[in-house]
């Protein structure tokens, strides 16, 4: 378990081809955050990047670090992610997934990648929403 308290675990008896872990370990007393969505949105609330499934995937992992910052926490304190695709085509899902690794590194958390029929914005293609945790007295982030 590395400093935030997070321990990813890969099973032996599972393939061992996939790119992140089956399951993650987040011993207490541990400090939950639970972020919201992350979506394509620029400061001013407009989705960037429309039709570009990567430009909106960069994005939505910048605003959830942005999010995680916000309350105290990185994306190595991440234990569980959900990767939302507005695509019924696989290309779409692995252009997505390609970025998102890219920004995950080596901290290959649980994760569920989904192709999905529409999401909230105009011209919304990519959300990532995630869990994390970090040892209580960690982190203070914003509050309102």
């Amino acid at each position: 378990m590395g400093g935030s308290g997070v321990r990813l675990v890969r099973s032996a008896e599972l393939a061992q081809t996939v790119e992140y872990a089956y399951a993650a370990v987040a011993d207490t007393p541990m400090r939950c955050v639970w972020v919201a969505g992350a979506c394509p949105l620029d400061a001013e609330g407009n989705t960037v990047a429309a039709g570009d499934y990567a430009g909106q995937a960069h994005q939505v992992m910048r605003n959830l670090a942005t999010a995680l910052r916000g309350a105290g926490a990185a994306v190595t304190d991440i234990v569980k992610t959900t990767v939302y695709v507005a695509s019924s085509r696989q290309a779409d899902l692995v252009a997505v997934w390609e970025v998102y690794r890219a920004y995950m590194g080596a901290h290959d958390v649980p994760s569920t990648l989904l192709g999905v029929t529409v999401l909230g914005y105009n011209d919304q293609l990519v959300e990532v929403e995630a869990v994390a945790v970090l040892p209580q007295g960690v982190g203070g982030g914003e509050e309102r």
